[in-house]
């Protein structure tokens, strides 16, 4: 994905106004340049002002092999208005994740406090009582041969808290090599976990935002096996 162009970034807007760009993030490209520089959204920014003096920035994060729903604000008040509602809990999240087996359950509530650990091999985040709280709505839509479509609703925002949470209900997320038993053969290939849908309450009086963003081919052989289905292509009527 480090070929993707301005024009094919622009490509994958889902929603603009004044205030806000939502982005439909391809899996396997970082959001921002790390420690070792490489291919990143950020660096294609510059080409979405669209009129504006300054180019949009991130609101939040995503995993570089996480796809979908990344918000950006557009200027500087937009960008602390955001920055607040994500801080308050008050932009709904919803995930959608291929996970190896199947939850104890149909639905519930991940509430176990995440701490971000490191050692030399480098740095991961586990399930410890003495960590940042964090908790994780799920729910099951559906089940296919050792694997289950998954949706998630994190109330908190903490890195890699989706991953960590399925891992601790015993079905980790499809191609996640960091919080699964190594090894396994479902640990291989891209990671399943897509930023499904998002709902900001950006204007007053008035319904939240809310942008989806279609899964990526890599998830839809696995949610198909699951009892996803594919919408269908609008049809047009002839002249």
């Amino acid at each position: 994905m480090s070929s993707l162009t301005p024009a094919g970034l622009s490509a994958r807007i889902l929603y603009r106004d004044a205030l806000v760009i939502v982005l439909d993030k391809p899996a396997g490209i970082a959001v921002h340049a790390g420690p070792g520089g490489g291919a990143n959204l950020e660096a294609l920014f510059e080409h979405l002002k669209f009129g504006f003096r300054d180019p949009p920035a991130l609101a939040h994060r995503l995993d570089r092999d996480t796809s979908g729903c990344l918000v950006l604000g557009r200027h500087r008040k937009a960008l602390a208005k955001l920055g607040r509602m994500f801080q308050e809990g008050r932009i709904e999240k919803t995930y959608w994740a291929v996970v190896a087996g199947t939850p104890p359950g149909d639905d519930g509530i991940v509430d176990k406090a995440l701490k971000k650990v490191t050692d030399r091999t480098g740095w991961r985040m586990q399930v410890d009582r003495k960590g940042q709280e964090a908790q994780t709505e799920w729910r099951v839509l559906g089940r296919g041969e050792a694997m289950t479509w998954m949706e998630f609703r994190p109330r908190t925002g903490r890195t890699h808290q989706i991953r960590v949470h399925a891992a601790s209900l015993g079905c980790p997320v499809l191609g996640d090599q960091m919080y699964g038993a190594a090894g396994e053969v479902w640990s291989r290939g891209p990671l399943m976990l897509h930023a499904r849908r998002i709902a900001i309450p950006l204007y007053a009086g008035k319904p939240p935002v809310e942008v989806e963003a279609a899964p990526p081919e890599h998830m839809r052989r696995a949610l198909a096996t699951c009892g996803w289905t594919e919408p269908a292509a609008p049809v047009c009527a002839a002249g």
